[in-house]
């Protein structure tokens, strides 16, 4: 991609240069670890791994899925405030639909008795959950087989972006911890919570497959494809604790666990040397996503230079909170699905075209 066919953002986004989450989010084990990591580890939260069984997305079109889904993350951290707006609108009505009974009691770890409760994607504590598991994940690749550590005012800066970002989710940003000590506190506490039932730990091996979401290729590309999609799985792996490897019946070599980092390390370390590498990179995984970040790879500025405030951004792109948007359509679904059996209605799915990537 040369520099003169990008097309800048409107503005720098909610962070902007010289920020730690560009710093975090722009290294190269960011959409492939982080983002592998994230959303392996999100299936043991019954009420959103009944919500992926129930689109069977991941399935159907697993390409698709990571694609958008790695696009939306990508636009929090990069794009400009009015397209952020816009995408984080816009996935309320989305996710609008994701709504239904829980098909394992949350407390049988997997046993399959008889459902108990509902889901709801836009329920404040699933978002959360996405919201931390994502942003630590990015964080905890970016440790294990990056730069390393990062100091404690990058830190404290981290974790204060994540509260930003979360003013884009449904869930409040005053939950959002501000420090390492208080993240683990949030995961022990959604500890108990967890349960490896049949369908999470299915979700969990398919997203394990990092082969899915590659493009067709030819005869002699597959075999090195292969290796890689592999050695990422083993890497994903590697960042995930024990019990809960256990816990999902996912294979752990300690052996591979301490050879896996140094490939890493060194691998992510030659691709990050050339921005147009790392473009390369992310257009094999997530194609719609190379538009977000190619500005800020290969330094095109944004037609305004600022850095703004969700707050400040909502006012002038005339968007209220996700929390507070869209209920009337959020009690229509609720209606069609609780009330009458119906399946919810697809408003707002093809609209997300334009903003998130196609579906198929």
């Amino acid at each position: 991609m040369k520099r003169s066919d990008v097309q800048p953002h409107d503005d720098y986004g909610f962070f902007g240069p010289g920020s730690v989450v560009w710093k975090v989010w722009s290294y190269p084990s960011a959409p492939t670890v982080g983002f592998q990591r994230a959303v392996v580890v999100e299936e043991l939260d019954p009420p959103l791994v009944a919500s992926v069984h129930n689109t069977q997305g991941i399935y159907e079109r697993p390409r698709t899925r990571y694609d958008r889904t790695l696009r939306y993350f990508a636009m929090v951290a990069f794009a400009g405030t009015k397209d952020v707006c816009k995408a984080a609108d816009v996935l309320v009505k989305v996710h609008s639909k994701a709504i239904g009974k829980l098909p394992y009691d949350e407390d049988a770890q997997g046993a399959g008795t008889s459902t108990v409760g509902t889901y709801d994607a836009n329920d404040p504590a699933s978002q959360l959950w996405i919201q931390l598991t994502g942003w630590h994940s990015i964080l905890y690749a970016y440790e294990k087989y990056g730069p390393g550590k990062l100091t404690e005012a990058e830190e404290r800066e981290y974790w204060e972006a994540c509260a930003v970002a979360a003013e884009l989710q449904t869930c409040s940003p005053d939950d959002v911890p501000r420090t390492r000590e208080g993240v683990r506190a949030y995961f022990e506490e959604m500890r108990p919570k967890l349960a490896a039932s049949p369908i999470a730990k299915q979700a969990m091996r398919h997203l394990l497959k990092t082969e899915l979401v590659l493009p067709p290729m030819k005869w002699w590309e597959k075999l090195p494809a292969y290796v890689s999609a592999r050695t990422l799985r083993i890497a994903t792996l590697a960042t995930m604790p024990r019990w809960m490897r256990k816990m999902a019946g996912l294979p752990h070599s300690r052996l591979l666990d301490v050879l896996v980092v140094p490939v890493m390390r060194l691998s992510f370390a030659v691709v990050h040397r050339s921005p147009h590498l790392e473009l390369e990179l992310i257009s094999r995984l997530s194609p719609s996503t190379v538009p977000v970040i190619a500005p800020m790879k290969l330094g095109v500025p944004p037609l305004n230079e600022e850095v703004l405030t969700p707050a400040e951004a909502r006012a002038r792109h005339g968007y209220p909170r996700p929390a507070d948007a869209h209920h009337d359509l959020r009690a229509r679904q609720a209606a069609r699905v609780f009330d009458k059996g119906e399946a919810a209605s697809e408003e707002g799915l093809l609209e997300s075209q334009e903003v998130l990537g196609r579906l198929a």
